[in-house]
C-alpha cells in the first residue's frame, strides 16, 4: 500500500506540519524558508551570502533572492566583504533579530501543536530518529 511508503508518510507529515507552521508565522511576515535563513544568519559573525547558501544547502541563484526579500523587509543588511569586494557579508538587522525569537517561538508553538497527538516521549523519539536520518 502507497499510503505505508516513507515518502508518503514524509511527504504528507510535512504538509501537516505547514499547516501548523504557515499561519503561525504570517503575524512576522516571512515562511519557513525565509526564518531558516535568518536562523542560520543568526551568529557572532556575519556570514557571506555563499556560507550562507552552502550552509542550507540551497544555490547561491536562490540565496540572492532569498536576501533580496529579507533585506526589503528590513531584515537583513548586506555590506561588501571588507577582504573581498565581489562578496557580500550579510547580518540581521535589530528588525530581524525580534523576527527570529517571535518568529522562532511561533514555529515551537505550532510544532508542539502537530506532535500533540503523540507523547511526549514519542514526539522526542521522533525527533532523535529524524535527525539521524539527516
Amino acid at each position: 500500500m502507497s499510503r505505508r511508503r516513507l515518502g508518503y508518510l514524509l511527504k504528507h507529515a510535512n504538509l501537516r506540519l505547514a499547516q501548523h507552521t504557515g499561519p503561525a508565522l504570517e503575524p512576522y511576515g516571512v515562511d519557513g524558508r525565509e526564518l531558516a535563513v535568518l536562523n542560520v544568519l543568526d551568529s557572532a559573525d556575519p556570514l557571506s551570502q555563499q556560507e550562507a547558501a552552502t550552509r542550507l544547502r540551497i544555490d547561491r541563484t536562490t540565496m540572492v533572492a532569498m536576501i533580496d526579500t529579507l533585506e526589503g523587509k528590513e531584515l537583513v543588511s548586506r555590506r561588501p566583504h571588507p577582504d573581498d569586494r565581489r562578496k557580500n557579508m550579510v547580518e540581521l538587522t535589530p528588525r530581524g533579530r525580534d523576527t527570529l525569537r517571535d518568529g522562532g517561538q511561533a514555529v515551537d508553538e505550532a510544532e508542539r501543536a502537530f506532535l500533540a497527538k503523540l507523547a511526549p516521549d514519542d514526539a522526542a523519539r521522533l525527533r532523535e530518529l529524524l535527525d539521524k536520518l539527516i
